[in-house]
């Protein structure tokens, strides 16, 4: 299994993101996300593996990716769509440095969902500034 990994520029969190991803599921169905590259590994992520997001310089939740195909931008060009199922997967934060574009991510290296019990203290790291969850993942505290 493989994923992705993305940063969801333009959100400061996760609720951000859920907020824009609604917006647009319901604007034009069904949710997805637009992309300039197509995956080479295609076969290896759609259907099997997520997307993961990286919010505020770390990685925060994940999504599946149920299918990728061809679509078109909103100018008319081509593009791919990475689809998408809405239900927003929280996991344990990572720390990752700006990147364009997005990167495959193997399974062995993705970071592991949150545990439920786990998940109000998740919603409460969100809530930090991105500044004070980078001092805290210096300091191996988070």
């Amino acid at each position: 299994m493989l994923h992705l990994l993305k940063l969801a520029a333009g959100c400061a969190t996760v609720e951000d993101l859920a907020d824009r991803q609604t917006a647009r599921a319901k604007a034009d169905p069904p949710l997805r996300h637009h992309t300039r590259s197509f995956p080479r590994r295609a076969e290896e992520i759609a259907g099997r593996g997520s997307i993961f997001w990286v919010i505020g310089g770390f990685v925060q939740v994940r999504q599946r990716i149920t299918a990728i195909g061809p679509d078109l931008w909103d100018d008319g060009s081509p593009c791919c769509a990475l689809h998408l199922d809405p239900v927003l997967v929280p996991v344990e934060p990572r720390p990752v440095k700006p990147f364009q574009g997005w990167r495959y991510l193997e399974a062995s290296e993705a970071p592991p969902d949150v545990a439920r019990g786990a998940r109000a203290s998740a919603k409460g790291l969100a809530a930090m500034s991105a500044r004070m969850r980078q001092e805290l993942a210096e300091l191996g505290l988070i």
